[in-house]
């Protein structure tokens, strides 16, 4: 493994014999400030190397200085270019055959939740259906935001949403993923601790086999 290729992959070694590896997708998303960052961050340091993250799409638009702008045509350029990144990232991953399980920072559906159109209009725009892009991924883990009772903050400046807004939105997410045959929610909890242990428990469930001895899932 080179050490660009290092460089995008999780920090543990592996010393599993598999050297080239049919790559799985799994969808880690959630509404805004549900704790993503910090869960990707977490496992990074746990999981072994032929294990990826991607970094999400809709960061690499606007932290890349994609206009941001109010307008109905505007944000729907930017959930064009934003569905267009991850669809990207995913297949260069796959195809790379470097890593046995690709984490997503939201799927090619959370845009969907955004989308300012009617919903025939995102499969017709996309030349998709809700089959297809449910079929491209193993597992979907639903982390759900908290209320701003419950920690809700702007400490990504990407972040622009409400603690209301974010609400609908994390409601909306849940809508369109909930029956993907292996969709699993994380509440809120109290302690971000516990939600952080309750989604790397099933991060870790769908970890390869040949690089699942690294750790016992508690």
């Amino acid at each position: 493994m080179t050490d660009i290729i290092k460089s995008f992959s999780c920090e543990k070694s592996c010393d599993c014999e598999v050297k080239s590896h049919d790559c799985e997708l799994i969808v880690l998303t959630g509404g805004p400030g549900a704790g993503k960052t910090a869960v990707l961050e977490s496992v990074k340091k746990d999981l072994c190397e032929h294990i990826t993250i991607m970094p999400e799409a809709a960061s690499i638009v606007f932290g890349g200085g994609f206009w941001r702008l109010s307008s109905i045509s505007a944000q729907m350029a930017s959930q064009r270019a934003i569905f267009h990144i991850q669809r990207e990232m995913e297949n260069l991953v796959k195809e790379e055959k470097e890593w046995g399980l690709g984490l997503c920072d939201r799927g090619s559906l959370d845009g969907l939740a955004y989308w300012k159109g009617s919903e025939d209009q995102f499969w017709k725009t996309f030349n998709t259906n809700l089959e297809s892009e449910y079929s491209r991924y193993k597992a979907v883990i639903h982390l759900r935001s908290p209320s701003a009772q419950n920690g809700y903050n702007h400490e990504n400046p990407i972040r622009i949403e409400s603690a209301e807004e974010a609400m609908l939105i994390d409601n909306r997410i849940h809508d369109i993923w909930k029956n993907h045959p292996s969709y699993i929610m994380v509440s809120s909890q109290e302690s971000f601790l516990d939600k952080l242990a309750l989604a790397y428990k099933s991060i870790k469930a769908n970890v390869p086999d040949c690089c699942g001895g690294h750790f016992e899932i508690s």
